[in-house]
Protein backbone atom coordinates (compact mmCIF):
# COMPACT_ATOMS: atom_id res chain seq x y z
CA UNK A 1 0.00 0.00 0.00
CA UNK A 2 1.46 3.33 -1.05
CA UNK A 3 -1.36 5.59 0.21
CA UNK A 4 -2.32 5.87 3.86
CA UNK A 5 -4.63 2.88 4.43
CA UNK A 6 -7.68 3.40 6.59
CA UNK A 7 -8.13 1.33 9.73
CA UNK A 8 -11.02 -0.46 8.02
CA UNK A 9 -8.79 -1.37 5.06
CA UNK A 10 -6.04 -2.67 7.35
CA UNK A 11 -8.47 -4.76 9.37
CA UNK A 12 -10.04 -6.22 6.24
CA UNK A 13 -6.63 -7.08 4.79
CA UNK A 14 -5.65 -8.88 8.01
CA UNK A 15 -8.96 -10.77 8.13
CA UNK A 16 -8.67 -11.80 4.46
CA UNK A 17 -5.09 -13.01 4.94
CA UNK A 18 -6.01 -14.94 8.09
CA UNK A 19 -9.00 -16.66 6.48
CA UNK A 20 -7.01 -17.50 3.35
CA UNK A 21 -4.58 -19.43 5.56
CA UNK A 22 -7.34 -21.65 6.98
CA UNK A 23 -8.79 -24.74 5.25
CA UNK A 24 -12.13 -24.39 3.48
CA UNK A 25 -15.00 -26.82 4.15
CA UNK A 26 -15.70 -27.39 0.46
CA UNK A 27 -12.16 -28.68 -0.06
CA UNK A 28 -12.45 -31.32 2.68
CA UNK A 29 -12.24 -34.99 1.74
CA UNK A 30 -15.02 -36.09 4.11
CA UNK A 31 -17.91 -34.56 6.08
CA UNK A 32 -16.14 -34.72 9.44
CA UNK A 33 -13.20 -32.71 8.09
CA UNK A 34 -15.58 -30.21 6.51
CA UNK A 35 -17.00 -29.65 10.00
CA UNK A 36 -13.43 -29.32 11.32
CA UNK A 37 -12.73 -26.62 8.73
CA UNK A 38 -15.92 -24.77 9.65
CA UNK A 39 -14.91 -24.85 13.29
CA UNK A 40 -11.45 -23.48 12.51
CA UNK A 41 -13.03 -20.58 10.66
CA UNK A 42 -15.85 -19.98 13.15
CA UNK A 43 -14.37 -17.39 15.52
CA UNK A 44 -12.36 -15.57 12.79
CA UNK A 45 -15.46 -15.32 10.61
CA UNK A 46 -17.51 -13.87 13.47
CA UNK A 47 -15.58 -10.66 13.05
CA UNK A 48 -13.74 -9.03 15.90
CA UNK A 49 -12.04 -5.65 15.83
CA UNK A 50 -8.63 -6.88 14.63
CA UNK A 51 -7.35 -4.22 17.02
CA UNK A 52 -4.07 -5.88 17.89
CA UNK A 53 -3.23 -6.75 14.31
CA UNK A 54 -4.02 -3.22 13.11
CA UNK A 55 -1.89 -1.72 15.89
CA UNK A 56 0.99 -3.97 14.84
CA UNK A 57 0.61 -2.98 11.17
CA UNK A 58 0.50 0.77 11.77
CA UNK A 59 3.46 0.61 14.16
CA UNK A 60 5.48 -1.33 11.59
CA UNK A 61 4.53 1.10 8.81
CA UNK A 62 5.52 4.01 11.07
CA UNK A 63 8.98 2.46 11.44
CA UNK A 64 9.38 1.78 7.70
CA UNK A 65 8.32 -1.86 7.33
CA UNK A 66 6.58 -3.01 4.15
CA UNK A 67 2.87 -3.77 4.46
CA UNK A 68 3.39 -7.21 2.87
CA UNK A 69 5.91 -8.13 5.56
CA UNK A 70 3.62 -7.01 8.36
CA UNK A 71 0.46 -8.73 7.18
CA UNK A 72 1.33 -12.38 8.06
CA UNK A 73 2.63 -11.34 11.48
CA UNK A 74 -0.55 -9.38 12.19
CA UNK A 75 -2.62 -12.37 11.04
CA UNK A 76 -0.60 -14.65 13.34
CA UNK A 77 -1.28 -12.33 16.28
CA UNK A 78 -5.00 -12.44 15.50
CA UNK A 79 -4.81 -16.25 15.27
CA UNK A 80 -3.31 -16.21 18.76
CA UNK A 81 -6.27 -14.10 19.89
CA UNK A 82 -8.74 -16.59 18.40
CA UNK A 83 -7.29 -19.82 19.78
CA UNK A 84 -6.71 -18.19 23.17
CA UNK A 85 -10.37 -17.11 23.25
CA UNK A 86 -11.53 -20.65 22.47
CA UNK A 87 -9.49 -21.98 25.39
CA UNK A 88 -10.50 -19.06 27.62
CA UNK A 89 -14.19 -19.67 26.95
CA UNK A 90 -13.79 -23.33 27.88
CA UNK A 91 -11.85 -22.55 31.06
CA UNK A 92 -14.32 -19.87 32.15
CA UNK A 93 -17.43 -21.81 31.17
CA UNK A 94 -18.53 -18.85 29.04
CA UNK A 95 -21.80 -18.95 27.14
CA UNK A 96 -21.20 -16.37 24.40
CA UNK A 97 -18.48 -14.98 22.18
CA UNK A 98 -18.96 -12.23 19.61
CA UNK A 99 -22.71 -12.38 19.83
CA UNK A 100 -23.09 -16.13 19.35
CA UNK A 101 -22.77 -19.24 21.55
CA UNK A 102 -19.18 -20.02 22.47
CA UNK A 103 -17.60 -22.73 20.33
CA UNK A 104 -17.69 -25.36 23.07
CA UNK A 105 -21.39 -24.67 23.57
CA UNK A 106 -21.98 -25.46 19.90
CA UNK A 107 -19.71 -28.50 19.50
CA UNK A 108 -18.68 -29.65 22.97
CA UNK A 109 -15.43 -29.20 24.88
CA UNK A 110 -13.30 -31.94 23.22
CA UNK A 111 -13.83 -30.70 19.65
CA UNK A 112 -13.50 -27.03 20.60
CA UNK A 113 -10.29 -27.71 22.51
CA UNK A 114 -8.89 -29.58 19.52
CA UNK A 115 -9.67 -26.65 17.22
CA UNK A 116 -7.94 -24.25 19.59
CA UNK A 117 -4.84 -26.44 19.49
CA UNK A 118 -4.93 -26.53 15.68
CA UNK A 119 -5.19 -22.74 15.40
CA UNK A 120 -2.25 -22.46 17.80
CA UNK A 121 -0.14 -24.60 15.46
CA UNK A 122 -1.28 -22.56 12.45
CA UNK A 123 -0.17 -19.38 14.23
CA UNK A 124 3.42 -20.67 14.27
CA UNK A 125 3.06 -21.93 10.71
CA UNK A 126 2.20 -18.45 9.46
CA UNK A 127 5.28 -17.02 11.14
CA UNK A 128 7.65 -19.71 9.86
CA UNK A 129 6.39 -19.42 6.29
CA UNK A 130 6.78 -15.64 6.46
CA UNK A 131 10.45 -16.07 7.36
CA UNK A 132 10.33 -13.80 10.39
CA UNK A 133 13.35 -13.16 12.56
CA UNK A 134 14.12 -15.11 15.76
CA UNK A 135 13.29 -11.92 17.68
CA UNK A 136 9.74 -11.96 16.29
CA UNK A 137 9.31 -15.63 17.17
CA UNK A 138 10.60 -15.03 20.70
CA UNK A 139 8.15 -12.16 21.13
CA UNK A 140 5.31 -14.55 20.30
CA UNK A 141 6.72 -17.02 22.84
CA UNK A 142 6.66 -14.22 25.40
CA UNK A 143 3.05 -13.42 24.54
CA UNK A 144 1.92 -17.03 25.00
CA UNK A 145 3.88 -17.49 28.23
CA UNK A 146 2.70 -14.28 29.88
CA UNK A 147 -0.91 -14.78 28.88
CA UNK A 148 -0.88 -18.32 30.29
CA UNK A 149 0.58 -17.07 33.57
CA UNK A 150 -2.15 -14.46 33.90
CA UNK A 151 -4.83 -16.99 33.05
CA UNK A 152 -3.44 -19.31 35.71
CA UNK A 153 -3.64 -16.59 38.35
CA UNK A 154 -7.25 -15.75 37.48
CA UNK A 155 -8.42 -19.37 37.46
CA UNK A 156 -6.46 -20.27 40.60
CA UNK A 157 -8.01 -17.38 42.53
CA UNK A 158 -11.51 -18.43 41.52
CA UNK A 159 -10.95 -22.09 42.34
CA UNK A 160 -9.38 -21.25 45.71
CA UNK A 161 -12.29 -18.86 46.47
CA UNK A 162 -9.87 -16.02 47.18
CA UNK A 163 -11.44 -12.78 48.39
CA UNK A 164 -8.39 -11.31 50.11
CA UNK A 165 -7.08 -9.94 46.82
CA UNK A 166 -6.01 -6.33 46.41
CA UNK A 167 -6.00 -3.87 43.55
CA UNK A 168 -2.29 -4.63 43.09
CA UNK A 169 -3.10 -8.33 42.67
CA UNK A 170 -5.64 -7.53 39.98
CA UNK A 171 -3.23 -5.25 38.12
CA UNK A 172 -0.52 -7.91 38.17
CA UNK A 173 -2.91 -10.54 36.78
CA UNK A 174 -4.24 -8.25 34.06
CA UNK A 175 -0.76 -7.15 33.12
CA UNK A 176 0.14 -10.76 32.42
CA UNK A 177 -3.11 -12.01 30.94
CA UNK A 178 -4.28 -9.10 28.80
CA UNK A 179 -2.22 -5.93 28.82
CA UNK A 180 0.95 -7.33 27.29
CA UNK A 181 -0.59 -8.97 24.25
CA UNK A 182 -3.14 -6.19 23.75
CA UNK A 183 -0.75 -3.25 23.53
CA UNK A 184 2.89 -4.07 24.31
CA UNK A 185 3.34 -6.95 21.88
CA UNK A 186 1.75 -5.24 18.85
CA UNK A 187 3.95 -2.18 19.35
CA UNK A 188 7.10 -4.25 19.80
CA UNK A 189 6.32 -6.60 16.93
CA UNK A 190 5.77 -3.73 14.52
CA UNK A 191 9.25 -2.39 15.25
CA UNK A 192 10.83 -5.86 15.17
CA UNK A 193 9.38 -6.62 11.73
CA UNK A 194 10.82 -3.28 10.57
CA UNK A 195 14.22 -4.50 11.74
CA UNK A 196 14.50 -2.08 14.65
CA UNK A 197 14.88 -2.33 18.41
CA UNK A 198 11.66 -1.49 20.27
CA UNK A 199 12.06 1.47 22.66
CA UNK A 200 11.89 0.52 26.32
CA UNK A 201 9.07 3.02 26.79
CA UNK A 202 6.85 0.82 24.62
CA UNK A 203 6.54 -1.75 27.38
CA UNK A 204 5.90 0.71 30.20
CA UNK A 205 3.34 2.69 28.19
CA UNK A 206 1.78 -0.35 26.57
CA UNK A 207 1.17 -1.99 29.94
CA UNK A 208 -0.79 1.05 31.07
CA UNK A 209 -2.82 1.17 27.88
CA UNK A 210 -3.50 -2.57 27.83
CA UNK A 211 -4.53 -2.53 31.48
CA UNK A 212 -6.89 0.35 30.81
CA UNK A 213 -8.37 -1.64 27.94
CA UNK A 214 -9.10 -4.61 30.21
CA UNK A 215 -10.63 -2.44 32.93
CA UNK A 216 -12.98 -0.95 30.34
CA UNK A 217 -13.83 -4.49 29.22
CA UNK A 218 -14.72 -5.34 32.82
CA UNK A 219 -16.96 -2.27 32.97
CA UNK A 220 -18.65 -3.06 29.65
CA UNK A 221 -19.35 -6.58 30.92
CA UNK A 222 -21.62 -4.96 33.47
CA UNK A 223 -23.22 -2.12 31.52
CA UNK A 224 -22.39 -2.53 27.83
CA UNK A 225 -24.79 -2.84 24.92
CA UNK A 226 -25.32 -6.62 24.53
CA UNK A 227 -25.30 -6.38 20.72
CA UNK A 228 -22.17 -4.26 20.42
CA UNK A 229 -20.34 -5.91 23.30
CA UNK A 230 -20.75 -9.38 21.79
CA UNK A 231 -20.47 -11.26 25.09
CA UNK A 232 -22.83 -12.09 27.91
CA UNK A 233 -23.61 -9.02 30.01
CA UNK A 234 -22.82 -9.90 33.62
CA UNK A 235 -20.88 -12.97 32.52
CA UNK A 236 -18.00 -12.07 34.84
CA UNK A 237 -20.36 -12.43 37.81
CA UNK A 238 -21.63 -15.82 36.69
CA UNK A 239 -18.00 -16.92 36.22
CA UNK A 240 -16.84 -15.41 39.53
CA UNK A 241 -14.05 -13.30 38.05
CA UNK A 242 -12.10 -11.07 40.43
CA UNK A 243 -12.36 -7.81 38.50
CA UNK A 244 -11.28 -4.40 39.73
CA UNK A 245 -14.95 -3.40 39.97
CA UNK A 246 -15.77 -6.40 42.18
CA UNK A 247 -12.73 -6.03 44.42
CA UNK A 248 -13.44 -2.32 44.97
CA UNK A 249 -17.06 -3.12 45.82
CA UNK A 250 -16.11 -5.85 48.30
CA UNK A 251 -13.59 -3.59 49.98
CA UNK A 252 -16.22 -0.89 50.55
CA UNK A 253 -19.35 -3.01 51.09
CA UNK A 254 -21.02 -3.49 54.45
CA UNK A 255 -20.14 -6.75 56.23
CA UNK A 256 -23.57 -8.17 55.39
CA UNK A 257 -23.31 -7.23 51.69
CA UNK A 258 -19.82 -8.66 51.48
CA UNK A 259 -20.87 -11.98 53.04
CA UNK A 260 -23.84 -12.20 50.67
CA UNK A 261 -21.67 -11.48 47.62
CA UNK A 262 -18.99 -13.95 48.66
CA UNK A 263 -21.53 -16.71 49.26
CA UNK A 264 -22.85 -16.19 45.74
CA UNK A 265 -19.43 -16.03 44.11
CA UNK A 266 -18.33 -19.28 45.77
CA UNK A 267 -21.08 -21.19 43.98
CA UNK A 268 -20.41 -22.81 40.58
CA UNK A 269 -22.14 -21.13 37.67
CA UNK A 270 -24.88 -23.76 37.40
CA UNK A 271 -25.83 -23.29 41.07
CA UNK A 272 -25.90 -19.49 41.17
CA UNK A 273 -29.47 -18.21 41.67
CA UNK A 274 -30.33 -15.73 38.92
CA UNK A 275 -31.97 -13.33 41.38
CA UNK A 276 -28.79 -13.23 43.49
CA UNK A 277 -26.65 -12.54 40.43
CA UNK A 278 -29.09 -9.75 39.52
CA UNK A 279 -28.74 -8.37 43.06
CA UNK A 280 -24.94 -8.28 42.86
CA UNK A 281 -25.08 -6.81 39.36
CA UNK A 282 -27.30 -3.99 40.68
CA UNK A 283 -24.99 -3.39 43.64
CA UNK A 284 -21.99 -3.00 41.37
CA UNK A 285 -23.83 -0.63 39.06
CA UNK A 286 -25.19 1.53 41.88
CA UNK A 287 -22.04 1.66 44.01
CA UNK A 288 -19.03 3.82 43.30
CA UNK A 289 -17.02 0.82 42.09
CA UNK A 290 -17.90 1.31 38.44
CA UNK A 291 -17.00 4.98 38.41
CA UNK A 292 -13.75 4.20 40.24
CA UNK A 293 -12.76 1.68 37.58
CA UNK A 294 -13.63 4.09 34.78
CA UNK A 295 -11.48 6.81 36.33
CA UNK A 296 -8.56 4.43 36.69
CA UNK A 297 -8.86 3.32 33.06
CA UNK A 298 -8.92 6.94 31.91
CA UNK A 299 -5.85 7.74 33.98
CA UNK A 300 -3.93 4.77 32.60
CA UNK A 301 -4.79 5.83 29.06
CA UNK A 302 -3.55 9.34 29.64
CA UNK A 303 -0.31 8.12 31.24
CA UNK A 304 0.37 5.62 28.47
CA UNK A 305 -0.27 8.08 25.67
CA UNK A 306 1.86 10.74 27.35
CA UNK A 307 4.82 8.35 27.22
CA UNK A 308 4.20 7.18 23.67
CA UNK A 309 3.28 10.35 21.79
CA UNK A 310 6.78 11.89 21.81
CA UNK A 311 8.25 8.66 20.39
CA UNK A 312 5.58 8.33 17.70
CA UNK A 313 6.16 11.91 16.59
CA UNK A 314 9.78 11.03 15.77
CA UNK A 315 9.18 7.89 13.69
CA UNK A 316 10.27 7.78 10.02
CA UNK A 317 6.63 7.78 8.80
CA UNK A 318 4.80 10.22 11.08
CA UNK A 319 1.39 9.85 9.40
CA UNK A 320 1.36 6.19 10.43
CA UNK A 321 2.52 7.16 13.92
CA UNK A 322 -0.57 9.35 14.19
CA UNK A 323 -2.70 6.32 13.26
CA UNK A 324 -1.09 4.36 16.09
CA UNK A 325 -2.08 7.11 18.55
CA UNK A 326 -5.65 7.09 17.21
CA UNK A 327 -5.93 3.33 17.68
CA UNK A 328 -4.51 3.53 21.18
CA UNK A 329 -6.96 6.24 22.18
CA UNK A 330 -9.71 3.87 21.12
CA UNK A 331 -8.50 1.24 23.59
CA UNK A 332 -10.35 2.96 26.40
CA UNK A 333 -12.72 5.34 24.62
CA UNK A 334 -14.98 2.64 23.28
CA UNK A 335 -18.42 1.16 23.76
CA UNK A 336 -17.66 -2.42 22.66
Amino acid sequence: MTALPTAAEVRQAIRDFLLSALPRPEAASRPELAEYARMLRDYPERGGKMLRGALLVYTGLAYGAAFERLLPVAAALELFQNWALIHDDIEDGSDERRGRPALHRLYGVPLALNVGDALHAMQWGLLVRAGVSPEVLLEFVRVVERTAQGQHLEIAWTEAQRFDLTEADYLEMVGLKAAYYTAVAPLRLGVLVAGGEPPEAFEEAGMRLGTGFQIVDDVLNLKGDPVRYGKEIGGDLWEGKRTLVLLHFLQNASPEERRRAERLLCLPRTQKPADEVAWLHHQLLSSGALAYAERMAEGLLEEGLARLKPLLQEVPQRAFGAQVVELLEGLVHREA
